[in-house]
């Protein structure tokens, strides 16, 4: 039996998560129906536009995506801090951009007067919004409904378009974080969709490689891409939320990646890209593998085994579930 979603989101072990959600429907999300002929690649772009769209209301930032052709991935950053320090009426017309609220809060937006129990009322509703706005189920669940009311009424049915549950892998740390990515980013490449990261269509690696070439920098600070989770650099105490990597480090190394995916090679990667694996305690074998099957090489946790065994305790775990990969794939 799936655990609850409590048991598996803990912002308190790591606020990186990893998210799948697939069709359940013949129908494609995208691409060409071979039976109909007919093409839903333009679905992509609804649910692209959509991904980056939410995190300019939630409380949650995109760090890496890819829109397949009956599925997506989506590795989002829970900022619980920035969605603190909202006001009441930050929170009201953030939720009111998703829902219509009810009289109260509308009130409240207008300036009318509220008497102290509607006050009162307002004010359990408003802490009720506001973790909501920085809950990854909330997210899901919003981009996901929008996308299939849509994709039913171009198809003229009803019920179901998407699985009930999304996949939700917890990244408890750098390697975990950087190594998702990588496997997201490549996806496409993977598919035989795309033969270069920069051609890959509805992903955020083409979002950031298009960013740099206009901007003719990958600095991490001067180069960032709009709308989704910077990258910071090498961690320092200092750091602001972001991806602790360089961004041309991280291009490299997706790039470097998939090469040695698509030439099947398992040979010795490159010697300029040995200090960034090296840094996040991986070998050029365990990288390979777990970039071209992250998700089933992990169930909800990924770390190394120090890691998983104290999320697994945090969160209430009987029995430590992941040990065995964390410490095949994540030795450290």
């Amino acid at each position: 039996m799936p655990k609850p979603r409590k048991q598996q989101v803990s912002v308190e072990a790591t606020p990186y998560y990893h998210c799948v959600s697939r069709c359940v429907r013949r129908a494609f999300l995208c691409g060409t129906d071979s039976v109909s002929g007919q093409s839903y690649e333009h679905r992509r772009g609804w649910l692209e536009e959509r991904i980056l769209a939410l995190p300019q209301i939630f409380a949650i930032q995109v760090a890496a995506y890819a829109v397949m052709s009956n599925h997506y991935h989506v590795v989002l950053f829970v900022d619980s801090d920035q969605a603190s320090g909202w006001s009441k009426i930050d929170v009201v017309l953030r939720w009111h951009q998703l829902f219509n609220g009810n009289v109260l809060s509308q009130r409240f937006v207008r300036e009318e007067p509220l008497s102290e129990a509607e006050q009162n009322r307002l004010h359990i509703l408003i802490d009720e919004w506001r973790a909501r706005l920085c809950d990854i189920s909330w997210f899901m669940r919003v981009l996901n409904e929008a996308i299939a009311r849509e994709a039913n009424a171009e198809d003229e049915c009803s019920g179901r378009f998407w699985e009930g549950r999304f996949k939700s892998q917890a990244l408890l740390d750098e390697a975990a974080l950087i190594t998702c990515m990588a496997y997201v980013d490549l996806n496409p490449v993977r598919a035989a969709m795309a033969d270069t990261p920069e051609t890959s269509e509805h992903t955020s690696i083409k979002q950031r490689i298009e960013h740099s070439r206009t901007t003719q920098k990958t600095n991490p600070v001067t180069a960032q891409t709009p709308l989704l989770l910077p990258f910071t650099g090498n961690p320092r105490q200092d750091s602001p939320n972001g991806i602790p990597m360089l961004l041309s480090d991280y291009l490299a190394l997706v790039d470097e990646t998939g090469r040695m995916i698509r030439n099947n090679k398992r040979g010795a990667i490159d010697n300029k890209l040995a200090p960034i694996l090296s840094r996040i305690g991986l070998d050029s074998q365990q990288w390979l593998t777990m970039a071209q099957q992250f998700e089933n090489c992990f169930s909800t946790f990924v770390s190394n085994e120090t890691r998983v065994r104290q999320a697994c305790e945090q969160l209430g775990y009987k029995r430590p579930t992941g040990v065995g990969q964390a410490k095949r794939l994540l030795a450290g």
